[in-house]
């Protein structure tokens, strides 16, 4: 999109996957029109290549995230880009990236930048916080259900590179982290066996020995029942039970997880872990990790973050210090930020 000729001249099939391909992003299709009108009017007044300084900073704490991807729409440009690491904290009105360069280079980009970045960083946020309260126990994202499935694996990848969880469900998200996706298998598919011993058989038959053995235990029957009905059939092979207990039956509690920790020790089977899931959030994964869960898998908590609002103001033209009302002119100092192009 170089001028406003080109949004008019636009066309797409609407029998089409709604979200953006990459191809749409990178050519400014998925940016708010004005940033296009804005390079028309610029350029009439021959002023669209001026050298400039940008500056983006956000209103509220968080972890820094989204740089990676930015990079994609900036880099090739010509541009001198400073930024925070992702996975850096921040604070309300911190610079976190710095742009200078031709307006012309970056400019009609500004709302794929902000929206990448105010996205990442909410998700990296709210997985940082979960982790946190783990204390060293694994965190797991099973958070794509919740989500656009053309952002699923960007929030995934995110919450796993930047936010510290230790896996991530989503295949494609987890393949972006580096690793391979986590996770077992649903309730329906111990629904459509009709039982969960039946259920981890068939899972121990068919999956390749690497493969951890995990099984739900909260379909048909008492969780600590089940628990020990599929302890006794696996044995040693048992990696570990999932809990997911419905919010109708009163959802995962901690005495729950204490009393199956205590009777899985009592059975000899001190080797089995617990996974905890169903609506997680920092305070309740505290509670669980005390009361003996072993790893947690977290969805809601971490997709549903909402967006943290960024900002971007030109701060210079060339090289003179400029800002709109209410906004300091010229280049806020942070010594933290580091030359990534």
């Amino acid at each position: 999109m170089d001028c406003f000729a080109d949004v008019q001249s636009y066309s797409v099939e609407t029998k089409r996957l709604h979200s953006a391909t990459h191809d749409e992003i990178l050519h400014g299709c998925t940016t708010d029109v004005y940033f296009v009108k804005t390079r028309d009017v610029l350029r009439s007044a021959g002023v669209l290549s001026s050298p400039v300084t940008a500056e983006i900073f956000a209103r509220k704490n968080g972890i820094f995230a989204g740089l990676d991807e930015a990079m994609e729409i900036l880099g090739g440009k010509g541009l001198e880009i400073d930024a925070l690491r992702e996975g850096d904290n921040f604070k309300p009105k911190e610079v976190l990236i710095r742009i200078a360069g031709p307006y012309e280079a970056f400019g009609m980009y500004e709302t794929v930048l902000l929206g990448m970045i105010a996205s990442a960083s909410a998700w990296a946020t709210a997985a940082r916080a979960c982790v946190d309260a783990a204390d060293g126990k694994p965190v797991l994202c099973f958070g794509a259900r919740h989500v656009h499935p053309a952002i699923a694996p960007v929030m995934e990848r995110t919450a796993v590179k930047v936010g510290g969880c230790k896996g991530a469900s989503c295949i494609l998200g987890a393949k972006l982290a580096g690793m391979e996706p986590t996770g077992t298998v649903p309730h329906a598919a111990v629904l459509l066996v009709g039982d969960t011993v039946e259920l981890a058989r068939h899972y121990d038959a068919v999956m390749p020995l690497g493969d951890p053995r995990m099984v739900l235990v909260d379909t048909f029957k008492d969780e600590a029942e089940e628990t020990l009905r599929v302890a006794d059939a696996l044995g040693e092979k048992l990696a570990g039970i999932r809990l997911d207990t419905p919010g109708e039956r009163g959802g995962v509690s901690p005495d729950l997880v204490r009393e199956i920790r205590f009777r899985l020790d009592l059975a000899g089977y001190d080797h089995v872990k617990i996974i905890a899931s169903g609506g997680l959030y920092p305070e309740r994964i505290r509670e669980l990790s005390a009361a003996g869960a072993d790893s947690f898998g977290v969805g809601s908590y971490i997709s549903h973050a909402n967006p943290i609002d960024m900002t971007m103001d030109i701060k210079e033209i060339k090289g003179v210090p400029i800002a709109k009302r209410g906004r300091l002119p010229g280049r806020i100092a942070n010594p933290r930020l580091v030359r990534v192009k």
